[in-house]
């Protein structure tokens, strides 16, 4: 089979679709023919040597895949040969609050990644994907939705509910998409206006372009009367976190999901003196999976892909996720 390993060390330059063994599903394990797979910013950290310092190399990298069973070990129940399953980002993270253990069980930094022509992975680390979702489509789930899903839904997001979302990659658009199907209002931010039109399509209450304005927390404001939104999905990090707590109304929730601003000192005066939530998100668990896929199966919402890539050509996939010019989802067909 193929796969896309990282070695001898960091850098986009040491990506390549090598040549592996196939796998073989133990006791307990599902065989997947992976059809498609999709990138997020932190594939493209891993690759860089700025997620996981300590990673070990040859490394096969990627957290989101879908494709179909080939075969079943021996006490598999939940799946047979043809199902279409999507894998879970941490697949020892089944239900309930996150622990430890299962924060050390991500695919393509703990262990070997899902980016291959086959895996044999545990049963409990999928989940049956939408019937109307495309494989390509299915794979964008994993990291990404799961994680705006997670943001969403443990901030209580629901009808009546204001949220402002920050960018147009995968996160942000799943969180418009989930917001707008939980009956929310979702403002959002982008350095481009035409990105700022698509999003309004896609239920956008309102946009603001941070390049021609940067006080787009006052605008949260001003949308809100001055109140302050309910929630933000803060993917920044440093360099946004502090326009996000002026953004947020008094009592409100910070979803802290990202870094794509880079680290960074904070003065945390601000979120004491408005008693602000601020909630760590890592990604989420199968159940918060399954639950959302009802909901996506439930109001037929379909990922955004931005452009799908040959799986020979992942270098230059990881190359134009670093561009920054995405809106949505960059895949890979396998």
């Amino acid at each position: 089979m193929k796969a896309l390993v990282i070695q001898p060390t960091f850098g986009l330059e040491n990506l390549a679709v090598v040549d592996r063994p196939d796998p073989t599903p133990g006791p307990g394990q599902v065989l997947v023919r992976v059809r498609a797979i999709s990138l997020n910013f932190r594939d493209l950290l891993l690759a860089k040597g700025l997620y996981n310092p300590k990673l070990q190399f040859p490394r096969i990298l990627g957290s989101d895949a879908a494709g179909e069973v080939v075969a079943t070990g021996s006490g598999v129940t939940r799946f047979n040969a043809g199902d279409r399953v999507a894998n879970c980002f941490m697949p020892d993270w089944e239900d309930g609050p996150i622990s430890d253990a299962a924060a050390k069980s991500t695919f393509g930094s703990d262990r070997d990644g899902v980016f291959a022509e086959l895996v044999a992975v545990e049963e409990r680390a999928l989940v049956a994907t939408p019937a109307h979702l495309t494989f390509e489509e299915a794979a964008t789930l994993p990291c990404a939705a799961v994680t705006a899903w997670n943001a969403l839904t443990t901030a209580g997001t629901s009808a009546g509910t204001t949220v402002l979302l920050q960018g147009t990659g995968g996160v942000s658009i799943f969180a418009l998409q989930l917001a707008h199907a939980l009956g929310a209002r979702a403002l959002i931010t982008s350095s481009s206006d035409e990105k700022l039109a698509r999003a309004s399509a896609l239920g956008a209450t309102a946009g603001m372009n941070y390049r021609t304005n940067a006080g787009w927390d006052k605008w949260a404001r001003q949308q809100t009367g001055g109140a302050g939104v309910d929630v933000v999905v803060e993917v920044g990090g440093a360099g946004t976190l502090e326009r996000s707590v002026k953004a947020v109304k008094t009592g409100g929730h910070v979803a802290l999901i990202g870094v794509l601003s880079g680290m960074g000192a904070f003065n945390p005066l601000p979120i004491l003196m408005k008693a602000v939530r601020l909630q760590g998100v890592f990604v989420g668990s199968r159940a918060m999976f399954e639950q959302m896929n009802c909901i996506i199966a439930e109001k037929q919402i379909r990922p955004v892909i931005d452009r799908v890539f040959p799986f020979a050509e992942a270098p230059a996939a990881f190359k134009y996720l670093e561009s920054g010019s995405h809106f949505g989802k960059v895949v890979m067909s396998v």
